[in-house]
């Protein structure tokens, strides 16, 4: 049985000759993915991608791999290797490029095309290379073959490295759909050549390892958005992430069969169709697209609409229309489908929303109670398949919760690796290899790094505690005016509650103490700084509002000094 390596030290120096991997983000969640390899002094990045906050992260817009440990050493990175075009993988290309512009950034045609253009509203124009699979290419120390890989975006890619440590073979995001929309399918011949040619350490995707079976083809969804839009008859609202490209194209060919138009909503959604029907990714029949600023020329009945916000973010175009604040109304007897998976964490999110359209009226129809999704991801029998083609000497499963780590890992072992050989990791942990030998040696501190506006890195886990209080607990003001001459309280307490729900006349019982205290610290032989007599203002409230109120508010105390004779 795998289990995990607690209380990780450091790692040591890197000798000649000796690869290290070191996963920056994607490990024990689904985001931020960004994996850096290392040899002989220099640096391969793959993915380098966002994760989405959480409710109990407010305020945050994003959230950043944690690339302090390297921060020091960019011009030591040879490229950027992009496996594929999902948010999680290329969004925080960006952030990283700021702090060098000049990095080589390689991906395939559709995954450079999307980066690209998000580069394009930072104002940084990349250095980029694109690669197709079978392509070789030498970058320093490592050389990258890349693999066709089936997955929820078209071009995906896996990446085979070879140094003089030994071979890495990354999968990316995949699965191994037989039925594609593109035609395009995970490549196993290519695969099982690899593993012929001896994969000494295999990083695959985790995320659907609990899951039995085979993951349903994309196919199989079609009809099913085709029969649901057919049998509507007002409005039809579809949301799915802006870039799944198969399932936009279905939804088009689903309108055209139902003789209705397609309004595009939302910026990302219009951006990544615009630019995969410029490449030949997306067929658009003609006619079928309508402008969202005029989808009030169309009846109901003729009109459907492909939006953002399957995921419950709250500024997307489904959330507002499920709050009432968009151009389109979501009104009794329309349909509504939820066409993604919901990514973890985001539950509580979307099922508010799908409250708050039910209550508008609108027939909701989701995954849970139709087949309008299948997912991205390989599930159990797909990675057995994998294992038993590659036949790898190490496995590093990544991409997933810990849970999905942990089943990946017991697949591994199911098909004939040592369980010394799994190797199970968070982020951070370092795994080194020499002479096509793979091992843990240690690992640095991760830490989230917080997108807040225009700051990036400055918030912190007490400012989200801090918000997190405000938010919950409300928070309570109080201003008091001393004359440190004449040892006493001149003005105030003036006490103000924001969020607590009671009268500020409830305080009336705790002012008399809060002067007390203060005095009391006044009249002491010891100087107490402003500082320390705002404590002392905290202290004493503090447990008086915790009994009295059962609240545990956000206490701010402000004390001001003036002259005697003021």
């Amino acid at each position: 049985m795998t289990h995990w390596i607690e209380d990780l030290s450091e790692p040591p120096a890197l000798g000649k000759d000796t690869l290290r991997v070191t996963p920056l983000g994607g490990l024990g969640e689904v985001g931020r993915n960004m994996t850096v390899f290392e040899i002989n002094g220099q640096l391969l990045v793959v993915d380098c991608g966002v994760l989405f906050p959480e409710e109990n992260q407010p305020g945050v817009d994003l959230i950043l791999p944690d690339i302090s440990h390297i921060e020091d050493r960019l011009d030591d990175i040879v490229a950027i290797v992009l496996t594929h075009g999902h948010e999680d993988h290329i969004g925080a290309v960006p952030y990283l490029l700021k702090r060098r512009n000049d990095i080589p950034v390689l991906g395939s045609q559709l995954t450079l095309a999307l980066v690209e253009a998000k580069l394009r509203e930072h104002r940084i124009k990349p250095y980029t290379l694109a690669v197709r699979e079978g392509q070789v290419e030498k970058l320093g120390e490592f050389e990258c073959e890349f693999v066709a890989v089936n997955h929820s975006i078209p071009d995906a890619l896996a990446v085979f490295v070879r140094t003089k440590a030994g071979t890495v073979l990354h999968t990316g995001d995949f699965k191994m759909d037989q039925l594609p929309l593109d035609g395009r399918i995970t490549d196993l011949r290519h695969f099982a050549r690899l593993g012929e040619e001896g994969v000494d350490l295999f990083l695959t995707d985790s995320t659907n390892a609990e899951v039995p079976g085979f993951t349903p083809t994309e196919k199989d969804i079609g009809g099913v958005l085709t029969d649901v839009i057919q049998k509507s008859s007002q409005k039809v609202v579809v949301a799915s992430f802006s870039s799944h490209v198969h399932r936009v194209q279905q939804v088009l060919d689903a309108a055209v069969a139902a003789g209705r138009k397609v309004a595009l909503m939302g910026r990302s959604m219009e951006r990544n169709m615009g630019i995969a029907a410029e490449l030949g990714y997306l067929d658009v029949p003609e006619g079928v697209l309508v402008d969202q600023k005029k989808v009030e020329q169309f009846r109901d009945d003729e009109l459907v609409i492909m939006c953002t916000g399957s995921q419950g973010e709250p500024m997307a175009a489904l959330s507002r229309m499920a709050r009432g604040d968009h151009r389109v109304q979501v009104r009794e007897g329309d349909t509504v489908i939820l066409a993604s998976s919901l990514i973890p964490g985001n539950e509580n999110s979307v099922f508010r929303i799908i409250n708050g359209l039910m209550r508008l009226g609108a027939h909701v129809v989701h995954k849970s109670n139709a087949k309008v999704h299948v997912s991205g991801h390989a599930s159990a029998g797909e990675l057995l398949y994998c294992y038993n083609i590659v036949e790898p000497e190490h496995v590093m499963p990544v991409h997933g919760e810990i849970r999905h780590l942990m089943a990946n890992g017991e697949l591994a072992e199911a098909t004939g690796v040592p369980p010394e050989n799994v190797l199970l990791t968070e982020n951070g942990t370092c795994v080194d290899m020499k002479d096509h030998k793979a091992r843990i040696v240690g690992a640095h501190e991760i830490k989230f790094v917080y997108v807040d506006g225009s700051s990036v890195g400055e918030i912190t886990e007490e400012d989200l505690k801090d918000r997190i209080v405000l938010g919950e607990e409300g928070f309570v003001s109080v201003v008091t005016v001393i004359d440190r001459k004449n040892k006493r309280v001149v003005n105030g307490p003036d006490i103000h509650a924001r969020g607590v729900a009671e009268d500020d006349r409830v305080f009336d019982d705790i002012i008399p103490k809060v002067t007390g205290a203060l005095e009391d610290a006044l009249h002491e032989p010891k100087q107490y700084t402003t500082h320390q007599l705002q404590q002392i203002v905290r202290r004493t409230i503090g447990p008086w509002v915790g009994r009295k109120l059962r609240r545990k508010p956000m206490i701010v105390p402000v004390v001001i000094e003036v002259g005697s004779d003021s």
